[in-house]
């Protein structure tokens, strides 16, 4: 009966832990999304987005991009403010699978 228990407590510790995973992801997209509509829309249509000569190919490269404007405009944003930016631009332009991988990619701002 013992195992049971253990095993009906792990499922549910498991679920929360999906739960509160997914409520802070959407908790970074919104945040993300007032960062970028306060201080990106003015010069950014979602047609920089979309164009063809695009510099965002995949997670790495959009968060380089978003680090590197952010700069540009002086807006002295933390990390965790930059990846929820990049989490809202993922989440509605982009699509890229792996979100995680490079989640501090200081080394690729070297080139700017």
């Amino acid at each position: 009966m013992n195992s049971i228990y253990r095993l009906i407590f792990s499922m549910f510790l498991l679920l929360g832990m999906h739960t509160l995973a997914y409520a802070n992801e959407k908790q970074s997209e919104a945040r993300g999304e007032l960062l970028y509509s306060t201080h990106c829309t003015a010069c950014h249509t979602s047609q920089v987005h979309w164009r063809e000569q695009k510099l965002v190919t995949d997670w790495n490269s959009l968060v380089t991009q978003v680090r590197r404007w952010q700069l540009v405009s002086g807006l002295r944003w933390s990390e965790e403010e930059i990846t929820d930016v990049a989490h809202y631009l993922n989440a509605t332009f982009y699509e890229f699978k792996n979100t995680e991988q490079g989640k501090n990619p200081i080394h690729l701002m070297e080139k700017y």
